[in-house]
């Protein structure tokens, strides 16, 4: 079982007694962040995907206009897993939280773009049904640009 309690076990670096990073990330405590970071996207696209497929099929609105509108509500719901559960990246100092939103509100934009941008081009221009299209996109921007961008820039230790 996942423990949600923070702890040294769950850091990508180890630390030293003045919460310094000190050394390489850990492959074990990489693997873990990266769960806990995938499992956080499931959520989140558990939101995003029944946003973008309520107004598909209740609105008739179009694929790519749905998938920008789910990949909004999505982002709410991963900024606030990755602050206080993925990365446990709190506000213990204040003045944390503003930096925070907006170096994620830039990755979620150019994460937003890039999902949109496949959707558009494999369900709308290649016809595959969308929610498969969305399904490969998704994984594709989580592992390749999301995840990157989220432990390395928007709730890095600083």
């Amino acid at each position: 079982m996942i423990s949600t309690q923070p702890n040294a076990e769950w850091s990508d670096h180890a630390r030293a007694p003045d919460g310094a990073s000190i050394g390489a990330p850990r492959a074990g405590a990489l693997l873990a962040l990266l769960g806990r970071h995938q499992l956080g996207a499931l959520v989140s696209t558990i939101v995003d995907f029944s946003t973008m497929i309520a107004l598909v099929q209740l609105a008739h609105a179009r694929p790519s206009i749905a998938t920008v509108v789910g990949a909004a509500a999505g982002a709410v719901t991963n900024f606030t897993l990755g602050r206080y559960w993925i990365f446990d990246r709190r506000d213990t100092l204040g003045g944390r939280a503003p930096g925070q939103a907006l170096r994620y509100a830039l990755v979620s934009g150019a994460s937003l773009a890039l999902n949109a941008a496949g959707v558009w081009l494999l369900a709308e221009r290649a016809t595959l049904p969308y929610v498969i299209a969305r399904t490969f996109v998704a994984v594709f921007v989580s592992l390749a640009w999301n995840f990157p961008m989220h432990r390395r820039f928007v709730f890095q230790a600083r």
